[in-house]
């Protein structure tokens, strides 16, 4: 039974299509089972790990509204043990679609129920909003990580997001966990990035991640080829991070293999 875990944060560019992709391929490099799901209607996790949201056929969208079968939704991709439910444009007009929908908060966790024997994890790219699909996310899922970057208005938003989680765990998925805080887009040169981490770990002490996201020019450019910054330079920072991050949490959740070591940049 495969570990579902959101990426989740409803401020704009603090990291989750970069963490979504590159947390997914580091657990599939190191030999766990991993569907990546997207979950945004801007479709950057389907095109940065290199599909053309305009050319697919069954998304996550179909899952959701029309009931497709989500097996016939998932995409292989080049990186070994990991796979894809790709998202599209129509995912805009999901949200609309879905109110009046019985039970219209568990759509998603129908879905991806029905695939979670086949993977070892789950991973799900939501959009920047509280809307009702990453309510649907929040509640698929076993757990969800926050990313939150190294940089001014670092926290503005979070109490929101850290308040619907708790709505969420209230009343539609008691057992959804904080996998953790991941700081993302940190510069080891700026007293500003070194602030955020002093004030986030103050803040949330062991919600926090060790690992930190550390800004990198082959992460940044990796999507434009369509492919994860482990595949595009397994030696640069940007993939150890996100290695050492995959371990991170294997580790949290006792499910590290022996030969799985952390690595420094």
């Amino acid at each position: 039974m495969g570990k579902v875990i959101a990426i989740a944060n409803q401020k704009g560019g603090v990291g989750k299509t970069t963490t979504s992709i590159n947390l997914a391929a580091s657990l599939a490099v190191l030999e766990y089972k991993t569907l990546l799901v997207d979950a945004d209607p801007q479709a950057n996790s389907t095109s940065g790990i290199g599909f053309d949201p305009r050319g697919i056929k069954a998304s996550i969208y179909e899952c959701l509204i029309n009931d497709l079968d989500p097996k016939e939704a998932v995409q292989h991709t080049d990186t070994p043990n990991l796979d894809l439910l790709p998202a599209h444009i129509d995912l805009v007009g999901a949200e609309i679609e879905m109110i009046n929908l019985e039970e219209r908060e568990y759509k998603m966790k129908r879905v991806l129920d029905s695939l979670k024997d086949e993977y070892d994890f789950i991973i799900i790219d939501c959009s920047p909003s509280l809307g009702l699909i990453t309510i649907n996310a929040l509640t698929a899922s076993d757990s969800v990580i926050i990313p939150v970057q190294c940089e001014y208005f670092a926290l503005e938003g979070l109490g929101k997001l850290l308040n619907t989680i708790k709505i969420v765990q209230n009343r539609l998925n008691t057992a959804l966990e904080i996998e953790g805080i991941l700081l993302t887009m940190y510069d080891v040169r700026l007293r500003l990035s070194n602030q955020v981490v002093e004030e986030v770990r103050t803040h949330f002490h062991d919600l926090v991640f060790d690992t930190i996201i550390q800004r990198n020019t082959r992460l940044s450019e990796a999507p434009s080829f369509g492919i994860s910054v482990i595949m595009h330079d397994a030696s640069c920072k940007g993939a150890i991070n996100y290695l050492n991050l995959a371990r991170e949490i294997l580790e949290k959740n006792g499910l590290l293999k022996e030969n799985t070591q952390t690595v420094t940049a």
